[in-house]
C-alpha cells in the first residue's frame, strides 16, 4: 500500500506526536504541517526565544532553526500526555548542550497544545527559563 492509502489520523494526541516525531528528526516540512495557517506558538517570557510566533514559517524559522543554530542536540523528549479534548499538555525535557558554551541542558517542560479539525492552533510553553540562561551563559 502507498503512504497515501494510510489514514493519518486528526485526533489531537496524534497530531501533537507527529509534531514532536517532526521536531526529533529535524523534519521542518513535516513540523510545518502539524500546524494550522494561524497558529499562535509562545514561547515563554524568560526563555531566549521569548514571544508569540504566527505561521508555520514563522514558526520553524523563529524557533526551531534558531535553536538548531544555537544548541547541539535540541531535543524536546515527549514523556506523558494528558488529553482533555483539544488541549493536550505534554511533560517533557529539553535535553542539548550549546554551541558557544559547550554546556550542557537537561530541563523539565510542560507544553500545552490546542488541536482543532486536526491542527495545532495554540502552542503555550512552561520551562524553568533560568536553567536554559545559565546553560547559554
Amino acid at each position: 500500500m502507498g503512504l497515501n492509502e494510510h489514514t493519518v489520523s486528526d485526533a489531537p494526541r496524534d497530531v501533537v506526536r507527529r509534531q514532536y516525531l517532526a521536531s526529533a528528526a529535524g523534519d521542518l516540512d513535516a513540523l510545518r504541517a502539524t500546524l494550522a495557517p494561524d497558529v499562535e506558538w509562545t514561547e515563554m517570557a524568560g526563555f531566549p526565544l521569548a514571544g508569540t510566533y504566527r505561521t508555520p514559517e514563522g514558526v520553524t524559522s523563529n524557533v526551531m532553526e534558531r535553536l538548531g543554530q544555537e544548541w547541539d542536540g535540541w531535543t524536546a523528549h515527549d514523556d506523558t500526555y494528558v488529553v482533555d479534548g483539544e488541549n493536550v499538555v505534554v511533560l517533557a525535557r529539553y535535553t542539548a548542550t550549546h554551541r558557544t558554551t559547550g554546556k550542557a541542558l537537561a530541563v523539565r517542560v510542560a507544553h500545552h497544545f490546542v488541536v482543532r479539525g486536526g491542527l495545532i492552533v495554540r502552542f503555550e510553553q512552561f520551562t524553568d527559563t533560568a536553567l536554559v540562561r545559565d546553560a547559554a551563559e
